[in-house]
């Protein structure tokens, strides 16, 4: 599955595009499903503290959830996307945190950037209406609870913004100095999505460390 690991170069640093099996998918939702469905649980992986998000609720995943299931996909997504971006094999892979986005109406994650090197957004559900506007009707709109990536200036043959339409499965990964934002939208159904940080070895992250 991560053989289809897709580099991209929009602008500047680099990001790369994969699938996130079914079969995960399914086991982060009932995953999240459980601990939303338990106050208890709720309040004890509540993440919403630590980060910028304007949405209804931000969670934790248990470790003991991310070791069994999450850590192999990141690592080898993260060792084929350092690998086709820099020809380097990356030996240590550190998950730093794992959380996950529950965005609702009206709801947005406003221009932002993460810690550790290595930062990925992967989609778990999206609402079949998530680029219509229910004032004026119209449909297809660029924005409504689509992710931009932003990096430089608008210039000649160079864009500054990268935008993606989000579909159940999609996962980015990116440097985690990469600013971005993901925008409101207006369907009553839940935006999903689950993101983590994770540190690499230093030699290759830190591009100004001498050997």
């Amino acid at each position: 599955m991560t053989n289809n690991v897709n580099v991209l170069a929009p602008f500047g640093p680099r990001i790369a595009k994969l699938k996130i099996p079914k079969n995960l998918i399914n086991k982060i939702n009932k995953e999240i499903d459980k601990i939303v469905d338990n106050q208890n649980l709720s309040k004890r992986f509540d993440y919403s503290k630590e980060l910028v998000g304007q949405v209804s609720q931000e969670l934790q995943l248990p470790k003991a959830f991310i070791n069994k299931y999450l850590k192999n996909f990141l690592h080898k997504a993260t060792q084929s996307y350092i690998k086709k971006s820099t020809n380097k094999k990356i030996k240590k892979f550190n998950i730093k945190n794992v959380w996950v986005v529950r965005q609702f109406e009206n709801e947005y994650n406003p221009i932002h950037y993460h810690d550790g090197h290595i930062s990925g957004v992967g989609y778990l559900k999206v609402p079949k209406s998530l680029n219509e506007d229910k004032r004026t009707h119209k449909h297809n709109l660029k924005t409504h609870g689509t992710i931009d990536f932003i990096h430089g200036s608008r210039n000649f043959l160079n864009k500054s913004i990268y935008n993606h339409m989000p579909k159940v499965g999609d996962m980015i990964l990116f440097p985690n100095y990469l600013m971005h934002t993901a925008y409101p939208f207006q369907s009553g159904d839940e935006r999903r999505s689950f993101s983590f940080n994770a540190t690499i070895d230093e030699k290759i992250a830190n591009v100004f460390k001498h050997e």
